[in-house]
C-alpha cells in the first residue's frame, strides 16, 4: 500500500499498472495536474487468507488549494509470490 501511494506521489503510472490485478487494471493512468500528496494514513489490514487482503487507508492531498481526502478500503491478492491491486471501496 505505501508502495502504491508513493507511486502516485511521484506519478508512477508504469509501477501502479505493473501492481494492479490484471483482471481490472485500466489500459493507462492520469495524474491530477498540480496535486500535492499531503500524507497517508493505514487504518487497517486484514490478511483475509493466504491469497488475499484488505487494507483500509485515508490519503490526503491538495488541488488548487482545495483539500481531497481519499478513503478507501482495498483488495489485494497473491499470485505469482507477488501482491497485486484488485479494487476498492471509497467510503
Amino acid at each position: 500500500m505505501r508502495s502504491r501511494y508513493s507511486a502516485f506521489v511521484l506519478e508512477r503510472a508504469d509501477y501502479l499498472l505493473a501492481t494492479w490485478h490484471a483482471s481490472t487494471r485500466p489500459p493507462s493512468l492520469d495524474f491530477e495536474p498540480g496535486a500535492k500528496w499531503l500524507g497517508l494514513e493505514v487504518r487497517a489490514q486484514r490478511l483475509l487468507d493466504a491469497d488475499h487482503a484488505e487494507v483500509e487507508f485515508v490519503a490526503r492531498h491538495r488541488v488548487a488549494g482545495r483539500a481531497v481526502r481519499l478513503h478507501e478500503r482495498s483488495r489485494f491478492v497473491h499470485e505469482d509470490g507477488r501482491w497485486y491491486y484488485v479494487d476498492g471501496v471509497v467510503f
